[in-house]
């Protein structure tokens, strides 16, 4: 099971001429190790790019996307997470729904498949990240 950032599906939806086949090869090849999911999170900043739900359903099943709600041991995690951020001098709007991603891929064991690694790894150092510069 891989756990899918948002970016990595954008990159798909929009064919961004830069990502978009480097996303498709990669939730190709992590769909051969298990299921790929996405969390509440993923689903709403998702919505943003479609008019009718009925459109985003048709890409999560056209994708082989299963919805997984986070866990509390998340939502928790990623409360903590921004706080701490909020100290060390974060002043970036918009980064509590990285937060409720990581947390998730965090809590629940899982690789999150993303292309924006540097919070993740800050704030998350045990996940497993599948990205383009991981090592």
């Amino acid at each position: 099971m891989t756990l899918v950032d948002t970016n990595v599906l954008l990159d798909v939806v929009t064919d961004d001429a830069r990502w978009a086949d480097w996303s498709i090869a990669a939730l190709e090849a992590a769909s051969l190790e298990g299921p790929l999911l996405i969390n509440d999170t993923v689903y709403a900043e998702l919505a943003v790019r479609y008019d009718r739900i009925e459109q985003l359903e048709a890409f999560l099943s056209e994708a082989g996307l299963e919805l997984t709600p986070t866990p509390r041991e998340a939502l928790f995690l990623a409360g903590k997470v921004f706080t701490r951020y909020r100290r060390s001098g974060g002043s970036r709007t918009g980064v509590l729904p990285d937060f409720f991603i990581g947390a998730h891929a965090a809590v629940s064991q899982l690789p999150l498949l993303t292309r924006d690694t540097s919070r993740y790894r800050t704030y998350f150092p045990s996940l497993a990240l599948i990205a383009p510069d991981a090592p």
